[in-house]
């Protein structure tokens, strides 16, 4: 995959959804981070520092998880704006009466100073609209052999709404979700090393169109250029409830089925290669003529 930003994702929509202040983390992000966390215990290494970027919407339950796996580790929590960080930091930071807050390093709110070992973002790269920048900024952050563990939505998300959308004559439902095998192109472009990818597909149900799409709200928004450019009218949004209450499968008591697929991937910061100087070729003709005025000028008068 070429290192360009992605064709489908309007910057002014993905500025605007990343301002929004989260409320709460969205249910299924906590999920696939559980998930994510579970991988960790194949990983060898124990990181003595760590990074949790944007927890906000990646995972604010995740991060006890984490600190309860690595207790020792000094951990540094990231958030691109400073109301984000604000909000972690009440959230995220003990009582002081209670025992939690006086044991184990402290936590850190702002980028590290020295590259950590690992570095943890969940569901972040499919709304941002540069995510070979995002990359090479995370792969700054790490200390060679350091590992990125990450997750997003892979390209079949969503994929019964898309039909809906196709059927109906409608602009795209969403921006285009990167395939897992680009996301390793991508890594290993940035020079992460060893990227290893993996995929699921969750399927959600839900009682009401309403709540299906209240679900979807949480979780982001359609950030593609041809998006629908205008407000629509409250015979458009009856149309699209009908279209979607016929998502509902027979013997599934009327729930209505969505599609997300998730992709896992990790991969270690490569160690900085050695600097080799230009080849040199000599021919056996000047390596004997050299060896010969070496031994003459070290031969006794």
């Amino acid at each position: 995959m070429r290192p360009e930003r992605p064709p489908t994702i309007a910057s002014t929509a993905a500025a605007r959804w990343n301002s929004l202040l989260p409320t709460i983390s969205p249910w299924l992000h906590e999920e696939v981070a559980r998930r994510m966390e579970e991988r960790l215990q194949w990983m060898t290494m124990r990181p003595e520092s760590w990074l949790h970027w944007e927890p906000l919407r990646g995972g604010m339950q995740a991060h006890a998880l984490l600190t309860a796996r690595y207790p020792k580790a000094q951990c540094y929590v990231v958030h691109a704006l400073a109301q984000h960080g604000e909000m972690a930091r009440k959230s995220l930071i003990p009582s002081w009466w209670k025992p939690e807050r006086w044991v184990g390093p402290n936590l850190q709110f702002a980028e590290p100073a020295q590259p950590v070992q690992m570095l943890w973002a969940n569901m972040a790269l499919h709304m941002t609209d540069d995510p070979q920048a995002l990359l090479a900024h995370w792969h700054r952050l790490l200390e060679p052999n350091g590992f990125l563990m990450f997750s997003c939505l892979g390209p079949d998300t969503i994929s019964e709404l898309r039909a809906v959308y196709a059927q109906k004559g409608w602009p795209p439902a969403s921006h285009a979700y990167t395939d897992m095998h680009d996301w390793g192109d991508m890594m290993l472009h940035t020079g992460f090393a060893e990227p290893v990818m993996d995929m699921e597909r969750i399927t959600l149900t839900f009682a009401t169109p309403q709540r299906l799409l209240q679900e979807l709200r949480e979780l982001g928004r359609n950030l593609h250029p041809e998006r629908f450019g205008a407000l629509r009218g409250r015979a458009w949004h009856t149309q699209l409830l009908q279209a979607l209450a016929a998502l509902a499968r027979p013997g599934d008591d009327g729930q209505l089925q969505v599609t997300f697929e998730i992709v896992y991937g990790h991969a270690f910061k490569a160690p900085p290669r050695l600097n080799v100087g230009p080849e040199l070729r000599v021919s056996l003709d000047e390596m004997r003529a050299n060896l010969r005025r070496i031994k003459k000028n070290h031969s006794p008068d």
